[in-house]
């Protein structure tokens, strides 16, 4: 689920901090972070998100459910869930937050 942030106030990783996620990596080739935020023991599941600035310089936030680890070694394959209830609840809490 893609959320976008306009006129952000502060810098993206603050601004996913804000929301309760935690800096994973800067992936360089794709100018996006990657950052999650944790639901249960373990690291899973997971809200999971990449984020970048556009263009515009608004934060765009494409959002997933990980409800589990990767399960095959060697693979980042994992089990992601892009448009649910939960997902939908996490993207609106988000934008409450920014007041979009």
């Amino acid at each position: 689920m893609q959320i976008i942030i306009q006129n952000p106030r502060q810098n993206l990783v603050n601004a996913l901090r804000q929301c309760g996620y935690h800096f994973e990596r800067h992936h360089i080739q794709t100018s996006e972070v990657s950052a999650a935020k944790n639901l249960g023991i373990g690291g899973f599941p997971r809200f999971h998100c990449y984020a970048k600035l556009d263009d515009d310089k608004n934060i765009v936030i494409n959002l997933h459910l990980d409800q589990k680890r990767p399960s095959y070694a060697g693979t980042r394959t994992h089990g992601g869930e892009y448009d649910g209830e939960l997902v939908r609840q996490e993207a609106e809490r988000i934008k409450k937050l920014f007041e979009i």
